[in-house]
């Protein structure tokens, strides 16, 4: 009898898991991300590039309406700042005695917000495929592949982690070609007030503002 049931069980058709649509994973993701009035998190972001040492860093991110934010904690006093009509780029590790200001005409490019770049109007930008489902800092995400519609866009593809619970993004990765750029995040806020003094950069003291185009 045992023989005979391990006998049916093997010609049984496997039930595999149904797979995701990718399409209507990244819309959800883009309508709450765009949806909400405030959006804060911490992150770990990762630069992998083979040609040097991986580089490590992490803080806070934030995002609201066309302002956004990345003040680091390692390292200390790091900060990228898009204040509406600047970007600011402080990196006291590499260049104290210096912070670039940069004039902003659209924020609709990857380089100065790539987390909105993604999920604003997602269908016109990329093609979606999916790819599997991983754990995110104990977390089921669904993780989806962003292939550029264009070849102008600066990278040859982003990857998505997606919440499977609230459906908010966990991770992104970008590679841009030379380098892939992680940012992993958690304690994921929404909706709250952010003050706006955190889309205000003001040089520390003896800080040198060099003027560069992007």
């Amino acid at each position: 009898m045992r023989r005979l049931l391990a006998l049916a069980l093997l010609v049984l058709p496997a039930v595999l898991p149904a797979q995701q649509d990718p399409d209507a994973l990244v819309a959800k993701t883009s309508r709450l991300f765009r949806a909400s009035t405030g959006f804060q998190a911490e992150f770990r972001q990762r630069i992998e590039d083979p040609r040097v040492e991986s580089s490590e860093s992490r803080g806070t991110l934030y995002q609201s309406g066309d302002r956004f934010a990345m003040r680091f904690t390692d390292p200390k006093g790091g900060a990228f700042v898009l204040d509406g009509r600047f970007a600011w780029v402080y990196t006291p590790d590499e260049s104290p005695e210096q912070v670039l200001r940069i004039p902003v005409q659209s924020t609709d490019r990857y380089e100065l917000n790539p987390i909105a770049f993604l999920l604003d109007r997602p269908a016109e930008k990329f093609r979606t495929t999916y790819l599997r489902e991983e754990p995110v800092d104990g977390r089921m995400a669904d993780v989806v592949a962003l292939d550029p519609l264009v070849g102008t866009m600066g990278f040859r593809r982003a990857t998505l982690w997606i919440d499977r619970e609230s459906g908010l993004p966990r991770r992104f990765a970008i590679d841009e070609k030379l380098y892939v750029r992680h940012i992993t995040l958690s304690r994921i806020r929404t909706n709250g007030t952010i003050p706006r003094s955190v889309f205000t950069f003001t040089p520390p003291p003896g800080v040198r503002v060099i003027d560069q185009e992007l």
